[in-house]
C-alpha cells in the first residue's frame, strides 16, 4: 500500500489514518511530508486495494467499459447506504412506537420530569424564533429568579430546527420526534463515517453503527434525554480531529472542526467534553505505541486545534459567559448526582430496555433506569475482549482497547462496587473536583466505552469478511454466530410507557387569560418541582404564555449565583407544605404564622391565580389546605381556581 501524495488536506478516506476502505483500520499514523513519502503499515493478512491507494476505486484499464462499471458501483453502494439508513429509522420507530401512539398522553415509565423539562425548552425555542426572546435565560419558570438555560442544556441546536413541528403539533410531538431522530441519526452518522473512512464493507460499518446508535446506554437515555442521544455530530468531530493529524490545510480543517464543536455545544456540552477527552486518550495511546508518529502529526494537529479553539471560543464566548457568570449560574453538580457511578456487575448484565433485560435484575447496578450507561451483557463483553486479543497486532485496536477500558474505570465513580457492595475508592475520586469535571456525571463515561465497542465490532466484521484461503470458509459462519450471541440479548425493545395527566381544559381553552397578566404568575397546586413537572407541560402547551414559580431545573443552592448546583430553586414553605399534603393525603391545621409566610411567597411570585386540577392525586386534601390559606375556591371546567390578586398584590 503506497502513501498518497499530499498536495492538500487528506482525502476523506484517510480521516482514520492508516485505514483503507478495503481493509481493517491499521495504524492511525499521519503520513510523512510530501517530500519523504513512506508506505502505510498494513496488518498481516489484509490485502491491499488493487490500485494500491486507500479509499480509491481501482483504475479501469478498458476505457470503454469504465462508465458502465462506475454507474453499477455507485448505484450498488447507494442502495446499500439507503438500506442502512432506512433500517436505522425503522429500528428507532420500533423503539419509540409506544410513545408515538399518544405523544401528549404517554411518557416513559418511572420518570416524567426530563420529558416535561425538554418540552418546556422546545417551547422556549419557539419563542426565541417568533418573539426574539433571549435564548440563554428565562424567567418563564422559577419566577422571579428565573433559570440559566445555558447551564441547563436547553437544546437550542435541536429546538430551533424543530420550531415548525412544535408550532404545528405541539412540544410533545417534537420531543418524541427528537428521540426517534436522535437514535436513527446517530447510527446513520457513525455508518457514514465508518463506511467511508474506517472499513470497506458496508455490512461491517452497519454493525458497528447499529451498536453505536442503539446500545443499551442509548436506549436508556432515549426514555428521557434526547440531548444525550443526539450524537450525530460526534462521528464527524472525531473524524475531523484525526484528519488534523495529517492535514496539509490545518487552517481550513480547524475552521470546520470549530463549526462542529460550536453546534454540539448547543446540543450537549457534557457529550462534547467526553468526545474531546476520548480523542485525547486515543491519540495518546497511539503515540505511546509509536512515538515517531508524533513528530509528523504534532504541527498540523496543534495548528488546527489552535484555530478551532480561537474560532469556537469566539463563537461561544458570550453563551459561556452567561453559563458560568450570568444570572442563576452555578458551579458543580449536587453531591447526589456527582456520585453517580456504575457497578462493575453492570457491564455484564443486559440493559432494561433490551430483549434480555430485566428491570428488577438491574436494581442497584445503575444510579437509576435513565442512567444504564454500561449493561453490555456477558456475551458482548467477552466477545469485545476476544476481538482485542484477535486483532491485538493492530495499533488502532490496542489504542481503542486502552481508551474503552480507561473510561469504563472512570465510570465506576468515586466508590467502586460489585453488586452494590463497596470495594474501594475509585480513581474518579481524584478528578471529581477539577474544573469542568465537577459538572460531569461519572456513570456516563461508559458512553465512550460503548462507542469503542461499536468501532471494534466494525473492525472485526471487516476482518472476518476479508480472510482468504482455508480461513475464509468458516469466517463468515463464526462471525455471524458471534454477532448473534453478542447482540441478541441487547436487541432494542419498545420503550415502556405510562400515561400522564392531560393538560387541563382550563389551560387549553385559555380561560386562565382572564386572571393572569404579563408580569404575574399562575401557581399550580402543588407547586412545580422535581417530583411534580406536569405544570411545565401546561406552560409549554401555551408556548409559555404565562409564568410559573418553581419547576425542574438546575440552579445555584439557595438562589445565590455561583453556589454549587442543586435541583430546583429557593426552598419554598408553600411548596414544601403542598408537597407533603400530596404525598401523605393529610390535611394539616395551619396557624397564622404559616398563613403569613405562604402569603409572602405568593407576593414574591406576584401570583394571580392558584390552579388545582380536579383529577390531581390527593386533590381533596390539597383543596382544603389551600382554602385555609386563601379562602374558598371556585370550580371552572376541570380545575379548582383561587383568584389571589387582591391578597398577593405588591405594594409600591
Amino acid at each position: 500500500m503506497s502513501a498518497q501524495p499530499r498536495g492538500e488536506s487528506a482525502p476523506e478516506s484517510d480521516a482514520y489514518p492508516g485505514a483503507a476502505r478495503g481493509a481493517t483500520a491499521t495504524v492511525t499514523a499521519p503520513p510523512p511530508a510530501p517530500a519523504t513519502p513512506a508506505p502505510a503499515v498494513t496488518p498481516p493478512g489484509v490485502p491491499e486495494r488493487p490500485d494500491g491507494v486507500p479509499g480509491k476505486r481501482p483504475a479501469v484499464a478498458d476505457g470503454a467499459a469504465a462508465p458502465a462499471r462506475t454507474r453499477r458501483w455507485g448505484w450498488t453502494s447507494r442502495r446499500k447506504d439507503l438500506a442502512a439508513y432506512g433500517t436505522f429509522l425503522l429500528v428507532a420507530l420500533w423503539v419509540t412506537s409506544q410513545l408515538w401512539v399518544d405523544p401528549a398522553g404517554r411518557v416513559a415509565a418511572l420518570y416524567s420530569g426530563d420529558p416535561a423539562q425538554v418540552q418546556f425548552f422546545l417551547a422556549h425555542s419557539a419563542r426565541v424564533v417568533l418573539h426574539g426572546e433571549f435564548p440563554f435565560y428565562t424567567d418563564q419558570f422559577n419566577y422571579p429568579d428565573g433559570v440559566n438555560l445555558m447551564a441547563n442544556t436547553a437544546v437550542l441546536a435541536l429546538g430551533i430546527p424543530m420550531v415548525p413541528v412544535t408550532l404545528l403539533f405541539g412540544p410533545a410531538v417534537s420531543f418524541v420526534a427528537l428521540v426517534t431522530l436522535g437514535l436513527a441519526g446517530t447510527a446513520a452518522a457513525w455508518y457514514h463515517v465508518f463506511s467511508r473512512h474506517l472499513v470497506g464493507r458496508r455490512l461491517a460499518a452497519a454493525v458497528g453503527a447499529w451498536f453505536c446508535g442503539f446500545s443499551p446506554a442509548m436506549l436508556s437515555h432515549a426514555n428521557w434525554h434526547p440531548n444525550i442521544i443526539s450524537q450525530f455530530l460526534l462521528p464527524f468531530i472525531v473524524w475531523r480531529v484525526l484528519v488534523l493529524t495529517r492535514s496539509a490545510r490545518p487552517l481550513r480543517d480547524g475552521v470546520l472542526l470549530a463549526l462542529l464543536v460550536t453546534a454540539q455545544a448547543f446540543i450537549n456540552e457534557e457529550i462534547l467534553l467526553f468526545t474531546a477527552l476520548a480523542c485525547g486518550v486515543l491519540l495518546t495511546a497511539i503515540v505511546v505505541q509509536r512515538p515517531a508518529l508524533w513528530a509528523r502529526a504534532w504541527r498540523p494537529l496543534a495548528t488546527g486545534l489552535s484555530v478551532c479553539a480561537v474560532l469556537a471560543g469566539a463563537l461561544l464566548a458570550y453563551p459561556l459567559y452567561i453559563q458560568f457568570a450570568g444570572p442563576m449560574a452555578y458551579h458543580g453538580l449536587s453531591d447526589a448526582v456527582r456520585d453517580y457511578g456504575n457497578d462493575i456487575a453492570a457491564f455484564f448484565a443486559p440493559g432494561s430496555p433490551t430483549f434480555g433485560g430485566n428491570e428488577r435484575a438491574n436494581v442497584n447496578l445503575a444510579p437509576n433506569y435513565s442512567e444504564e450507561n454500561a449493561f453490555f451483557g456477558w456475551s458482548l463483553s467477552l466477545i469485545a475482549v476476544g476481538i482485542v486479543v484477535w486483532l491485538r497486532r493492530e495499533v488502532m485496536v490496542r489504542a481503542l482497547a486502552a481508551t474503552g477500558l480507561f473510561f469504563a474505570v472512570l465510570s465506576l465513580g468515586e466508590r467502586v462496587s460489585w453488586w452494590d457492595r463497596d470495594l474501594f475508592t475509585g480513581p474518579w475520586d481524584l478528578l471529581v473536583r477539577l474544573p469542568l469535571l465537577d459538572a460531569v456525571v461519572p456513570t456516563r463515561f461508559a458512553l465512550i466505552t460503548s462507542v469503542v465497542i461499536g468501532v471494534l465490532l466494525a473492525l472485526a466484521v471487516q476482518r472476518a469478511w476479508t480472510l482468504r484461503g482455508a480461513e475464509w470458509r468458516h469466517a463468515r459462519t463464526v462471525a455471524v454466530a458471534a454477532l448473534v450471541l453478542a447482540l441478541l440479548p441487547i436487541v432494542p425493545m419498545p420503550l415502556k410507557v405510562t400515561s400522564r395527566p392531560p393538560v387541563p381544559d382550563f389551560i387549553t381553552a385559555d380561560r386562565w387569560r382572564e386572571y393572569v397578566g404579563a408580569d404575574q404568575t399562575l401557581v399550580p397546586v402543588p407547586v412545580p418541582g422535581m417530583g411534580n413537572t406536569h405544570a411545565m407541560r401546561w406552560a409549554a402547551s401555551t408556548n409559555l404564555e404565562f409564568k410559573i414559580p418553581g419547576g425542574y431545573f438546575l440552579a445555584p443552592r439557595n438562589g445565590n449565583t455561583g453556589d454549587p448546583g442543586r435541583f430546583g430553586g429557593r426552598p419554598s414553605d408553600l411548596g414544601e407544605l403542598l408537597d407533603e399534603v400530596a404525598t401523605t393525603g393529610r390535611t394539616p391545621k395551619l396557624n397564622d404564622r404559616q398563613r403569613r409566610r405562604c402569603l409572602d411567597e405568593l407576593r414574591h411570585w406576584n401570583a394571580a391565580l392558584l390552579v388545582l386540577p380536579v383529577g390531581q392525586h390527593q386533590a381533596e386534601p390539597l383543596r382544603r389546605t389551600v382554602e385555609q390559606l386563601v379562602g374558598p375556591g371556585r370550580r371552572e371546567l376541570d380545575v379548582w381556581v383561587w383568584d389571589v390578586r387582591p391578597l398577593s398584590a405588591r405594594s409600591d
